[in-house]
């Protein structure tokens, strides 16, 4: 029978101090339906630097990290399609498939979607504990550590030959950016973009918006590194907003009448207002970073009832997990998908501390941390 293991891990103990990396977090063997994986590498994700400065609120201790892969250590009663030994990549929320909501096509916003905000498992457990206490676990993952609890749904098997130090930002990032294009927006070939933000999620936005075969890609931030890796995903428009006082009226000026479709990507209510002034009349707004919850915007009901604009919110880009992130791979394994240039830094774990001050400075893309 599998045994529970010790573990290390980087714990965050309270908001706005650094994370600390300890070897004496216990992780329980998985009950019928789970699988503990070992994971191998996870991408650094604005949400986890949200929980870290405290702009979401979470209880503590917490291991964050949720953008994982790694190979399956052990599997737990019931558990038929996965194996130890198998590669997997890690979902944020997995699907449970029997919900109002998973019935229903819907599968990102399952009812165990709310383990993102509980940080714990559908049964209200955590799986982790440090001195007898219970360690919470982040954002519905807990990757900041040697292994995993998850559902068995929560862990997506991959092919060998693709890279784990790769496949690992498909697990959020690339799944949310390229979902909420393709799932979300359901943008058509020739349709005109705009993306307001380019960390991970922006640059996976602006390659979903190329695969869809969008005619224009309108790509905003004040990071010129950004810019350029963006033109390189298949942005045709770089605005520097330092410079191009007014976004709006540079796409206007560009498209006549606006875009099809304005992505806010960089979790900036301010932005949600800036995309709905660059939208056409009868376009869409998609609503794709995670402002702090105290954010809030202005909308006047006038102007959006006789525009017919529409605003939508998108979780994980409408995917579910279980088709989308092996399409996402397939892609990538044709030449289609671009993963290698999502990830501008890679750190060990114990400079994990490091990676989160560059993501704080919008220094590069996503970072991965090799466990």
């Amino acid at each position: 029978m599998t045994e529970p293991l010790e573990m290390r891990a980087a714990l965050l103990e309270a908001p706005g101090k650094p994370l600390t990396i300890v070897d004496d977090i216990e992780i329980r063997a998985p009950r019928a339906g789970e699988v503990r994986v070992e994971v191998k590498h996870c991408g650094l994700c604005h949400s986890d630097l949200s929980i870290m400065n405290g702009s979401f609120p979470a209880g503590m201790p917490i291991v964050l990290g949720h953008e994982a892969a790694g190979i399956v250590e052990s599997v737990g009663e019931g558990v038929t399609h996965l194996s130890p030994g198998d590669h997997v990549v890690l979902s944020p929320c997995p699907p449970c498939g029997k919900c109002y909501w998973c019935v229903r096509g819907e599968h990102a916003i399952c009812e165990h979607l709310s383990g993102i905000m509980t940080n714990a498992l559908p049964d209200g457990s955590t799986g982790l504990s440090r001195g007898g206490e219970s360690v919470f676990r982040g954002l519905g993952v807990g990757a900041f550590a040697q292994y995993v609890i998850t559902t068995d749904t929560g862990a997506i098997k991959i092919p060998n030959e693709v890279p784990l130090g790769v496949a690992c930002v498909v697990g959020c990032a690339v799944q949310t950016g390229v979902g909420a294009a393709l799932n979300t927006a359901q943008i058509t070939e020739g349709d005109t973009v705009l993306v307001l933000g380019l960390g991970g999620i922006g640059a996976s936005i602006v390659q979903g918006a190329r695969l869809a075969g969008a005619s224009k890609i309108f790509v905003s931030d004040p990071v010129a590194e950004r810019r350029e890796m963006a033109r390189g995903f298949g942005a045709t428009h770089l605005i520097d907003p330092n410079e191009t006082t007014d976004v709006v009226a540079h796409v206007m000026e560009q498209t006549g009448v606006g875009v099809d479709y304005a992505f806010e990507a960089a979790g900036v209510g301010a932005l949600v207002e800036l995309a709905i002034g660059a939208t056409r009349n009868g376009g869409t707004i998609v609503m794709v970073g995670a402002p702090p919850i105290t954010d809030q915007i202005t909308v006047i009901p006038a102007i959006m009832v006789i525009q017919q604009k529409k605003i939508t919110g998108c979780t994980l880009g409408g995917c579910n997990p279980l088709h989308d992130i092996p399409r996402m791979i397939d892609l990538y394994m044709a030449g289609r998908l671009d993963l290698e240039g999502m990830i501008s830094h890679r750190r060990p774990l114990g400079e994990i501390n490091e990676a989160a001050d560059d993501l704080a400075a919008g220094r590069g893309v996503r970072t991965v941390l090799d466990l």
